[in-house]
């Protein structure tokens, strides 16, 4: 085939959601929902980065979600950044050509959200970023190059705070800025009360409401023997200074992964209180999260739904793409010294929970969809912003 693009006048007046990790299909809910709900026609495409698609499926089903209509099955052989992102974007590409939509929706920073937004640029389709503008300054994350990339080809950036916005106009971006809010408000409120439903997590693991909840998974942390032998010394010593605290940790597979190869095994046994959980669905984890003392955590998206949630949280990193959890009053940084996460813990432990939350009002998913259908209405599907103005001053 030697066509390079779709051309505005065979573009379906129609949505790509793509998503390929579990942060993705979290956060892409409610603007999923809420395109079903206005009748915008869409279909959803994983990618296939978290390639246990059966625990994915499991999150459709939980959150009420209609299935993939495309899942990328080769990616599960690809490891490495550059041959696992050439595989999705080849993927993608494909289904596009195939679909022929007029605006393809990513959100985050993950491979698959980078893969999603580079084959739609060089198809000539709308690209729209939700969560645009993030940064944490940190160069040496791949999250980092990724969403400052996606932010400089997309059409459409929805910028989850003002501060995000002022990320992108100091950056000179090329696309439409909209400040709509984050759309993690949305899901976490609607999410949890759906666990709330459905989770019997407390009452299989015996736990009560007040233990530290730890997760840990990214590759500066886990990747790092340094930096994961000083995160486990640390649990240690939280064993010893808050002895009545079960550490509940619902541990990722890659991260048991590299304690193993690593030789740590040792360490998850020292500690007396630690509490070592197999890996938990999302509606459970909710659970966990909600019923925490505090959270410890070197997640982007779990340092929101704590603030959203009014959860104490801890993060186990040097910087954040997430500083106004910070400016609220809901996280602290500690970086991965035993003793820097050993004071951040107990100054957040038995913080009060009055902070406002600092990422939007509930109704992020409405402003996308309607920026999104305004695109989709114009000549052509090209992004217009007068009529952008108007779908977001609508909801003010």
């Amino acid at each position: 085939m030697d066509i390079k693009f779709v051309s505005r006048e065979r573009r379906a007046r129609r949505v790509c959601v793509v998503v390929g990790t579990r942060p993705e299909i979290i956060k892409m809910a409610p603007v999923v929902k809420e395109l079903s709900r206005r009748d915008v026609p869409f279909f959803i495409l994983h990618a296939g980065q978290h390639y246990s698609f059966n625990m994915d499926r499991q999150f459709f089903e939980d959150l009420e979600l209609p299935a993939p209509l495309h899942h990328l099955e080769e990616v599960r052989r690809h490891t490495t950044h550059a041959s696992q992102t050439a595989e999705m974007m080849r993927g993608i590409e494909d289904v596009l050509f195939k679909e022929r939509p007029s605006v393809v929706l990513v959100c985050g920073d993950a491979n698959a959200c980078f893969s999603g937004a580079v084959a739609a640029r060089k198809l000539g389709l709308v690209v729209g970023h939700i969560e645009a503008g993030l940064r944490s300054h940190d160069w040496r994350m791949s999250e980092e190059h990724n969403r400052v990339m996606i932010d400089h080809i997309s059409e459409l950036l929805f910028a989850p705070t003002e501060r995000a916005r002022q990320n992108l106009l100091k950056e000179s971006v090329n696309g439409e800025i909209s400040v709509t809010g984050n759309t993690v408000v949305d899901a976490s409120l609607e999410h949890v009360e759906i666990a709330r439903g459905k989770s019997r997590i407390l009452e299989s693991t015996g736990l009560e409401p007040g233990y530290i909840l730890l997760t840990m998974h990214r590759e500066e942390n886990v990747d790092d023997y340094l930096n994961l032998r000083s995160v486990l010394e640390a649990m240690r010593r939280i064993s010893r200074r808050f002895a009545d605290l079960p550490i509940v940790f619902p541990a990722h597979p890659r991260t048991v992964k590299r304690i193993g190869q690593f030789g740590l095994g040792g360490e998850l046994k020292r500690p007396g209180t630690l509490r070592l959980l197999a890996p938990v669905g999302y509606l459970d984890f909710l659970m966990l999260l909600v019923n925490a003392g505090a959270v410890l955590t070197d997640s982007g998206g779990i340092q929101e739904e704590a603030c959203v949630l009014r959860v104490p949280c801890v993060t186990m990193r040097e910087n954040t793409e997430r500083p106004e959890s910070i400016e609220a009053g809901g996280n602290i940084l500690a970086g991965t010294s035993p003793e820097g996460i050993l004071v951040a813990l107990g100054q957040m432990l038995g913080k009060k929970r009055d902070w406002a939350n600092p990422f939007g009002d509930g109704k992020t998913a409405e402003r996308i969809v309607r920026a999104v259908d305004c695109v989709l209405k114009e000549s052509g599907g090209i992004p217009c912003r007068r009529r952008m103005d108007k779908a977001m001053e609508a909801l003010i």
